[in-house]
């Protein structure tokens, strides 16, 4: 549906280059290529009367496009349900545009046909928000009626009221080194500029521009690289076809460390004698002003065996826990529920989780009655809570690791698990996990290591607004990061991954933006040493949807870069990418992607990144043309075969493909070794050096 006009990399020349010492191989499946479900039907129906008498009778149509073989199961069954409101639905224009125009005159026939209306949602699920929130400014279906439709396309009432209502006010949401920005009551169409400044100061610098929010009919972002308890200017315009709209906006980004109140410090030793800490007994709490703060000093946290966690924070708010050490947790090492303003800091936490009673098919079960294997036990569990720093702890050896996929899915205990959707909307998300060790081993492995509970869901995972850098992350029979579920200003970089069947998961994206730079993600593999992908991604039809945007990240694997991953039948992704060097070593089928796009969403864009693959000697990617500009460049064969990318922390790239806000310039003179692992020259044929950040860092 051209709800926006699109702007596709139509030339891929570089792509179509074979030089001396590499070969390309790019697959597509042109028949396929769509936007949604709606467009490629609008694609055939327009074909089928080109090729037949214009009064061909509708069902005659629905019964011809239904041979086509570029709809899949899904996509034939929605035709059957659906087939002559779809044909309708065409008659009026609406396959091609449904903004608030074209819906006010061409179809007052909604108001007296709600299925054409179910029809529509059906067929275009990234646009269902838009849709309705196209229905309700003309004012041609009634309230009952709307809710009736938003019901059967599986759409949430609650948020599509709220998502189409008017008078929504924009926000800002500062973090310690970042800030979100969201502004409602803009189009597809929009573009944004923006700048920001610390107050006070004369020189602005860049933003990254902002990204379109479907369900909200918004355009969000974030701003990175800031300083901590630091006030921003910020001034962004808004293009609003041709009309120029401008934003301002002033913030102050959190502090590195909480508030203390005096009054409220606490010496492990002075109020634990063992067995659980429970700060809700203890009647330990803070306020805004201060936060309640218990030191460990020596004494190791051993709770009994039947305390569902070691430490108990329950409901308490504002309390910081520094330096414990614990040992055990039926379930888990530190365990809050409901509450908010929690600092995690140098915790050492293990031991904790079920053991294995008995095992079937593969998987732990904790006693012989037990009717669900073992699973979601954790090093750290915060349940609907929000606005939480996790920092320099360790979470390793779970008393039990978890099966591997050849036993269905994975199941077992995570180092942090996150639920942040906390009951008051002010305080959801806003989690911070930074600078922490977090492994398993080769006996032991995680489930997922960082795991967002009820990830199918937009409310569920971290929801909004997180960020996710400087870890050490490794050892995961499944993701090592899932990020699944709410990712809205979701954000992960600067870190250091290995050792798991998926680097990172976001499949579903259920609402963006989200953003992965700057990660070092290699030498993956579960415990029987199989892998599917660096970067997992789909399932953005089945319900809508966001964009997740992929910067220069670094990448070897042996199986694939980018990937899809069926979610509730689904793989289609919505991913852009820029600068990324994705080395992958073997080749075969559905093996040795630099990225692997099987359903090609022509919404994605991957640009100017450097895909090769070692066993074959060049780039190998599975995309839609319209999608791709990669870098074709001549790789040191000999050199990319040593490639050993725990040694690389800095590449070079051409001044005109710097991010803004993202990569990072350094002085000309500066020497990098790690460019000549990948090429003779410099790999990008630089006019100036930028700095590719991976690893730890803020």
């Amino acid at each position: 549906m051209h709800l926006r006009t699109f702007y596709y990399l139509i030339a891929i020349l570089n792509l179509l280059t074979i030089s001396a010492c590499t070969s390309t191989i790019t697959e597509t499946r042109l028949s396929q290529m769509a936007l949604q479900t709606g467009d490629k039907y609008d694609l055939l129906i327009s074909d089928t009367y080109a090729k037949n008498d214009v009064n061909i009778p509708p069902e005659k149509v629905v019964e011809l496009i239904s041979t086509s073989n570029s709809l899949d199961e899904v996509e034939k069954q929605l035709l059957e349900r659906y087939g002559i409101n779809i044909i309708k639905l065409y008659e009026h224009g609406l396959l091609t545009n449904s903004d608030e125009l074209i819906l006010s005159q061409t179809m007052p026939a909604l108001s007296e046909n709600i299925a054409l209306l179910n029809a529509l949602l059906a067929i275009f699920p990234v646009d269902s928000y838009s849709i309705i929130r196209s229905v309700r400014k003309a004012n041609i279906i009634d309230s009952e009626q709307l809710l009736d439709a938003i019901l059967q396309a599986g759409l949430d009432p609650s948020l599509a009221m709220e998502a189409t209502a008017n008078g929504l006010e924009n926000t800002v949401t500062p973090l310690i080194h970042s800030a979100s920005i969201t502004l409602y009551n803009q189009d597809e169409e929009y573009t944004s500029d923006i700048k920001y400044r610390q107050a006070g100061t004369e020189l602005w610098d860049e933003g990254l521009s902002f990204s379109w929010d479907p369900i909200y009919g918004a355009l969000s972002g974030s701003i990175f690289n800031l300083q901590p308890e630091t006030t921003y200017d910020v001034e962004i315009q808004v293009n609003q076809s041709g009309d120029i709209k401008e934003f301002v906006f002033e913030f102050t980004t959190k502090p590195d460390s909480p508030p203390i109140d005096p009054d409220k410090v606490y010496y492990l030793s002075e109020i634990y004698n063992g067995g659980q800490l429970d700060l809700e007994a203890l009647n330990i709490f803070g306020s805004s002003q201060g936060y309640a703060k218990i030191i460990g000093d020596g004494a190791v946290i051993t709770p009994e065996s039947d305390d569902i966690a070691a430490v108990n924070i329950g409901r308490q708010s504002y309390v910081m826990l520094e330096n414990l050490t614990i040992r055990g947790g039926q379930r888990y090492g530190i365990f809050a529920n409901h509450t908010h303003d929690i600092w995690i800091k140098g915790c050492d936490i293990a031991e904790f989780g079920r053991t294995a009673y008995e095992y079937r098919g593969g998987k732990a079960y904790s006693s012989a009655g037990s009717t669900s294997p073992i699973n979601y036990d954790s090093g750290i569990y915060l349940e609907k809570s929000g606005i939480a720093v996790i920092e320099d702890c360790e979470i390793h050896n779970p008393n039990l690791g978890s099966n591997h996929w050849g036993n269905g899915h994975p199941n077992g205990a995570n180092a942090i698990q996150i639920w942040a959707y906390h009951p008051d909307l002010e305080k959801r998300g806003q989690f911070i996990i930074r600078n922490n060790r977090l492994y398993g081993s080769d006996e032991k492995r995680f489930n997922d290591v960082i795991e967002g509970r009820k990830n199918a869901w937009r409310v569920g995972g971290f929801v909004r607004d997180s960020a996710i850098y400087g870890n050490y992350i490794a050892y995961a029979n499944d993701d090592l990061v899932e990020l699944d579920g709410g990712q809205s200003n979701v954000l992960i970089y600067n870190n250091e991954l290995t050792q798991g069947y998926t680097g990172i998961s976001i499949a579903p994206n259920r609402l963006g933006p989200s953003y992965i730079f700057h990660n070092l993600i290699y030498n993956l593999g579960d415990e029987r040493g199989r892998e599917w992908a660096a970067i997992k991604a789909g399932g953005i039809m089945s319900q809508p949807a966001g964009v997740t945007r992929v910067y220069e990240n670094v990448i070897l694997t042996n199986r694939n870069g980018i990937a899809a991953s069926s979610f509730q039948g689904d793989k289609t992704f919505w991913i852009e990418t820029q600068n990324n060097v994705i080395i992958t070593r073997n080749n075969s089928n559905m093996v040795g992607y630099g990225i692997y796009d099987e359903q090609q969403f022509l919404s994605s864009q991957f640009f100017n990144d450097l895909i090769y693959n070692i066993s074959m000697g060049g780039t190998k990617t599975y995309v839609s043309p319209e999608t791709i500009s990669s870098l074709a460049t001549k790789v040191d064969t000999s050199s990319v075969q040593n490639f050993d990318p725990a040694l690389i922390n800095v590449l070079e790239i051409d001044s005109k493909y710097q991010i803004p806000n993202i990569s990072i310039t350094v002085p000309k003179d500066r020497a990098f070794s790690s460019t000549q692992i990948l090429s003779e020259k410099c790999i990008f044929n630089c006019k100036e050096k930028l700095l590719i950040k991976v690893g730890k860092g803020n």
